[in-house]
């Protein structure tokens, strides 16, 4: 028996995410996938950092890099103010190249930006490679508790399915892994806050805060690594 399809779903904002029905979950949130992307991880994650430690360099790493929404808009965003972003993103299934194209996310961003990640996306799994004068990105093709690097990073999108769906990445073992490679000082970010996070959080060392939601969840979870 083959494997069940992955599914293109328009959200509520107009913008499309995929259906996983083996995990049986949307990559985003139905309520609006671009909207989502903006708050939790543009705006409550990377401009948040960048508020509180001004520069020109930046680095982030995504748990969860899926059809790499969450990747154009930072770098669309780093291009614009001329900041060095230097991204890496954890995928262990990546998308084809033909599935990611299909997104259909060059309206939203920098078309000269976006064809370099379509150009390069499929290369982007073997090597860090630079999209343009502003933005480099590699994308390590592994199981979370698999990755490993030298690097440490300013700020962590943790964007995994929901513990509901996916358990194994929001156990302590899991978040203790990956902010492993979080600087002191750098901020992780999630859609997602329950107290079984909070805990861990706060055992990981990190301060913890509650910041207003996207739409369709009241609140999200913002820790600061001590």
């Amino acid at each position: 028996m083959s494997a069940p399809k992955l599914e293109f779903v328009t959200t509520a904002d107009g913008s499309k995410t995929i259906f996983n029905p083996l995990v049986g979950e949307n990559y985003h949130s139905k309520h609006g996938a671009l909207q989502e992307s903006r708050h939790v991880f543009l705006r409550s994650g990377l401009e948040f950092f960048l508020e509180k430690n001004p520069g020109n360099d930046v680095s982030i790493l995504e748990v969860g890099f899926g059809t790499g929404l969450n990747f154009l808009l930072s770098a669309d965003y780093c291009t614009r103010n001329r900041l060095n972003l230097s991204y890496t993103g954890i995928e262990a299934y990546p998308l084809t190249p033909e599935m990611i194209a299909a997104t259909e996310y060059e309206s939203y961003i920098d078309v000269s930006l976006y064809q370099s990640f379509l150009s390069q996306y499929s290369e982007s799994l073997s090597r860090e490679l630079s999209l343009n004068h502003y933005s480099r990105l590699e994308i390590a093709p592994v199981e979370l508790l698999n990755f490993n690097t030298e690097k440490t990073f300013d700020v962590l999108y943790f964007d995994a399915f929901a513990a509901i769906h996916q358990p194994e990445m929001w156990t302590d073992e899991a978040l203790a892994h990956c902010c492993l490679f979080l600087k002191p000082g750098g901020i992780f970010v999630t859609y997602a806050i329950t107290g079984n996070l909070k805990r861990s959080m706060k055992s990981l060392n990190f301060s913890i805060e509650k910041a207003p939601g996207a739409p369709g969840k009241r609140e999200m979870l913002r820790a600061t690594k001590k």
